[in-house]
């Protein structure tokens, strides 16, 4: 058996005239939580549904669980559990009939089913609500039960669209600690997400940019690897008109807007002091200019403008 739960190796889906992933090549280990994160478009959803058998490649090769995604997808789709970005479950059903619906879709052993369904209540915090139709229920409590029936049949590999988009924070963070738990129990979890604050949860991350991967590392060495130079925070007054100072500015060598401040890539510390002066010269107000650690927000802003200025090759 592989180290691995998940390979794929120049995976290649166009659409036509479109190349929606393009030779993509990849490697999740065994128990680990890996996310894509991109902008939208960018190929990670069809990158899912072709690992779960529900697209085939236009080319290349790829194994799940150790099935061959060209020629085992329906072995591949016992093996898993898949979440998509819109919740999956059927509001003209009860909580209870929902959960039994997907037990029997995953031909879940029926002597386990009542218990799977208790776990599945105490997940989604829903007793004395398993007759409730499940279109009454709140977004957040509809996420954590479209969790529990993905999971009904103890897949070794879980597949998540954009699972918490338009989720408060604190049920994102108690979906995420059930992610991590899960993960600790030796459950595989390929996670896509526009949050930074969850990409940085995951093991490892990998950049999506026009159907490619641009990097792939943990959290803290995209930090570290791919910006060189020094990373300003400057937070100064009429801060759009600053943006547009500093991207005309030579040694700039970055500048993105990062809620209400702006951070700024330079080669060496050296050179703040003209950061400083080119602002004033503009009479625009400084109130802070300080060295900062790049954020993961700044790695993929800087790594996606750079893989944009590219020609294109297709």
């Amino acid at each position: 058996m592989s180290d691995y739960a998940i390979e794929v190796k120049n995976l290649v889906k166009r659409f036509g005239g479109f190349t929606a992933v393009d030779n993509v090549s990849f490697t999740v280990n065994r128990g680990e939580v890996f996310g894509f994160l991109g902008p939208n478009g960018a190929g990670k959803t069809t990158t899912i549904r072709i690992l779960c058998g529900l697209l085939m490649p236009t080319a290349g090769q790829g194994k799940v669980s150790g099935f061959d995604i060209m020629k085992q997808s329906e072995e591949i789709k016992k093996h898993i559990g898949y979440m998509s970005q819109k919740f999956s479950l059927y509001d003209d059903l009860t909580v209870s009939e929902n959960i039994d619906f997907y037990a029997g879709m995953y031909q879940t052993r029926r002597e386990t089913r009542k218990q799977k369904q208790q776990e599945i209540i105490k997940m989604a915090e829903l007793f004395g609500s398993e007759k409730v139709l499940t279109a009454n229920l709140a977004g957040s409590v509809k996420q954590h039960l479209a969790l529990g029936c993905a999971l009904i049949h103890d897949p070794a590999i879980l597949f998540l669209d954009e699972p918490t988009t338009g989720v408060d924070p604190l049920s994102r963070r108690k979906f995420w600690n059930i992610i991590k738990d899960l993960a600790s129990h030796g459950v595989t979890i390929l996670v896509t997400t526009h949050y930074m604050d969850e990409a940085e949860r995951c093991d490892r991350i990998a950049l999506i940019s026009s159907g490619k991967i641009i990097a792939n590392d943990t959290p803290e060495n995209l930090k570290t690897k791919y910006i060189r130079g020094v990373s300003l925070e400057i937070d100064c007054d009429n801060v759009m008109y600053g943006l547009d100072v500093l991207r005309n500015l030579s040694i700039v060598q970055d500048v993105a807007l990062y809620g209400i401040f702006l951070h700024v890539l330079i080669e060496n510390e050296s050179l703040t002091g003209q950061i400083e002066t080119a602002l004033k010269e503009k009479n625009i107000g400084i109130n802070r200019i300080e060295k900062i650690t790049p954020s993961l927000e700044d790695v993929f802003v800087f790594l996606v403008e750079k893989d944009s200025e590219k020609p294109l090759d297709r």
